[in-house]
């Protein structure tokens, strides 16, 4: 989830619903009025091309950038990570929302009377929990700084987010609906800190790997045929300026990629000594093994620019975006 959560394509990981203009207003008038005696309507859309007929707006607007968004007539959950199961967050969502009617329902069964109580518990409700109503952006920086001076928590690290699911809030809300028991949350968190950790670690495995059986080899061949260059228009008398600065800009980047990724497995290697127990381990792959991904890509990216795509192993940014 480190790799979705706030990325270009999921929103930021902040729980928020974005509810759109017909529903905003109708939320208004109910903590400001007590119940919505109006809700407004589609407008028509006119694309100003004579044959095309006008369309009908749907009022209830879509946006793809919350977490929970309402799209007419139900809530798309998109926080979802890319390779993840929708099982247990929809169990989680699902008990979530069975123990907030039950509490609802509790309370409303004991009302005289049942229609004005069950107006007043929702008007109380959306006063009380509007701070997670955003109508905007969410990709945007300005919903970040906002959603922090509203209270609402932001914790875009995995690791970070397992220690609350196993909160001990969560677990008498689990184990009072008979869902899981404390025991098997436990022990799912202790899975999702192995299998964070034990991700990484492959990842970073494979990083070494490419940067040097494939990336640093086929560098030191391409550098290898330009200083033949040099030597050859130098026999000539050309005195190959470029040539030689090419080369130089080259070997700096090599130098500095094969540091940093030496450095990434020597963090590899020295992994086993910190896995007391496996947050520890999972900590230790996302503040000293994750942060050292960008200091191996870094020269690695700027040596796509400067070698030859012939001589590249690996498919240029271009040819992956604009070739077929």
């Amino acid at each position: 989830n480190d790799h979705r959560l706030g990325a270009h394509e999921a929103p930021p990981a902040i729980i928020s619903a974005y509810l759109g203009d017909q529903l905003a207003d109708m939320v208004d008038q109910i903590v400001e009025n007590g119940e919505a005696t109006s809700s407004l309507k589609g407008q028509i859309y006119n694309s100003g091309c004579k044959v095309i007929p006008e369309l009908r707006m749907d009022a209830t607007d879509r946006n793809r950038t919350a977490p929970f968004a309402f799209t007419g007539n139900k809530f798309e959950f998109r926080m979802v990570g890319s390779t993840q199961t929708v099982s247990m967050p929809m169990t989680v969502l699902n008990t979530i929302v069975a123990d907030t009617l039950s509490g609802m329902c509790d309370e409303l069964e004991k009302a005289e009377d049942f229609e004005s109580a069950a107006k007043t518990m929702i008007r109380d409700m959306l006063r009380d929990h509007r701070k997670i109503i955003f109508n905007g952006n969410g990709y945007s920086k300005e919903w970040i700084e906002e959603a922090e001076r509203r209270g609402l928590p932001n914790i875009p690290c995995m690791v970070d987010a397992v220690e609350y699911y196993a909160t001990e809030e969560n677990i008498e809300m689990f184990e009072r609906l008979r869902v899981m028991t404390g025991a098997e949350i436990k022990a799912r968190a202790i899975v999702m800190y192995e299998s964070y950790a034990r991700q990484i670690n492959i990842e970073a495995l494979t990083m070494i790997d490419m940067a040097s059986k494939q990336i640093i080899p086929a560098v030191m061949k391409y550098v290898g045929e330009l200083a033949e260059q040099v030597v050859s228009l130098k026999s000539l008398g050309v005195p190959a300026k470029a040539q030689l600065e090419i080369i130089q800009a080259i070997d700096e980047r090599l130098e500095e990629l094969k540091n940093q990724t030496d450095e990434l497995k020597r963090m590899v290697e020295d992994a086993p000594n910190h896995k007391s127990t496996p947050k520890e381990w999972a900590y230790y792959f996302h503040d000293v093994i994750f942060p050292q991904f960008d200091r191996v890509r870094h020269p690695a990216d700027e040596l796509e620019t400067m070698v030859d795509a012939k001589a590249w192993p690996f498919p240029t940014y271009e040819e992956l975006l604009f070739e077929q």
